[in-house]
């Protein structure tokens, strides 16, 4: 009797058993059919992104294409002031469209579309000194004293098409004048240097070879590039293009532009303003954080620079040298919030 009471009871435990899975044989397909469903969904969803990304490239594109070749027929034929300032404002323009379209560009894109506006930049400055009238200068004997000799007062500007790409072009030899001089630095060591935002207004600077100095340059310049500088803070007022940072190792620099691109730069601190992605080549130990950099002024110089003070990509960073896209780049960091507060005077 135990023995078929015990039957019973298995036979009674087997059948509920099998109940139980017949009900949850379907919640699992359920399950399954919910989780299928949303894959679906997913990959749905994942295509239509990829066409409404891919529209929005062609649009750009077109966009972009057709502003520049206005800019370059303007500037071809630019023998007025007036063609030369609808060529600007179509500048503009074009970099408000790169600086909308930075989310779905692809970096290659990007940095084509970024140097294609840099040598229109560089063209525009170009033309513009062309319409000046030419200055005479009479050349005199004199013994150069030693601020003359280190200012880079005298040094050529960069062709647009090198500026972001290039070293910077060699001193002139003393007594070679013309009207294409930028200001700057040079050669220098354990000093401190200014410029006022007189000397600076839309003008092109070129610090170069700079050895623990801190400089500080107040006003609105057009670009700002900064190389081989070692030890060195620069604090600089809004750019209204582009900075450009080679061969810099253990700088601090505080600035604001439209554009950043650096190369071959380490173990660099920049507080950064920009409306646009920064760019980096060949560098290690870059630390980024938010510009913070403050002078009586400049929000009328931010004004002038045509920056937008509320847009601000300053942690938005294309590694030319890191290709992977779901694995931070080893080659620069967001510099942690106790380590900002920097006294600037």
């Amino acid at each position: 009797m135990e023995t078929g009471g015990l039957s019973a009871a298995a036979l009674a435990n087997g059948d509920l058993g099998s109940q139980q899975e017949r009900t949850l044989v379907p919640e699992r397909l359920q399950k399954r059919e919910h989780e299928r469903q949303l894959e679906v969904e997913r990959r749905k969803q994942k295509r239509q992104d990829q066409e409404v990304e891919g529209e929005k490239s062609d649009f750009f594109a077109a966009a972009f294409a057709r502003e520049r070749s206005a800019v370059e027929e303007l500037l071809e034929s630019g023998d007025s002031v007036e063609r030369l300032e609808e060529a600007a404002a179509r500048l503009q323009g074009l970099q408000k469209l790169i600086n909308d379209s930075v989310l779905f560009l692809a970096a290659y894109d990007l940095r084509q579309a970024q140097e294609v506006l840099a040598r229109l930049q560089a063209a525009l400055a170009k033309r513009r000194q062309e319409l000046q009238p030419k200055k005479r200068f009479a050349f005199k004997t004199r013994k150069k004293d030693a601020a003359s000799a280190t200012q880079v007062d005298s040094a050529p500007i960069a062709p647009a098409a090198e500026g972001i790409l290039t070293s910077p072009p060699p001193l002139k030899e003393e007594g070679d004048f013309d009207s294409s001089w930028i200001c700057g630095f040079s050669n220098l060591q354990s000093q401190v240097l200014e410029k006022r935002a007189e000397e600076l207004h839309q003008q092109d600077v070129l610090l170069t070879q700079l050895r623990n100095c801190t400089i500080k340059l107040y006003g609105n310049p057009n670009t700002l590039r900064l190389t081989k500088a070692q030890g060195c803070t620069l604090l600089c007022g809004p750019v209204s293009t582009s900075v450009f940072l080679e061969d810099c190792s253990d700088c601090v620099l505080a600035v604001a532009c439209q554009q950043l691109r650096v190369h071959t730069t380490k173990d660099t601190r920049i507080f950064l303003q920009v409306t646009s992605r920064a760019i980096m080549e060949d560098c290690t130990g870059i630390q980024f954080a938010p510009y913070t950099w403050s002078y009586p002024g400049i929000d009328k110089d931010f004004e002038g620079s045509g920056l937008d003070k509320n847009k601000n990509n300053w942690n938005d960073v294309d590694d030319f040298n890191w290709l992977a896209r779901d694995v931070a780049s080893p080659n620069w960091s967001v510099l942690p919030e106790e380590e900002r507060r920097i006294q600037w005077d």
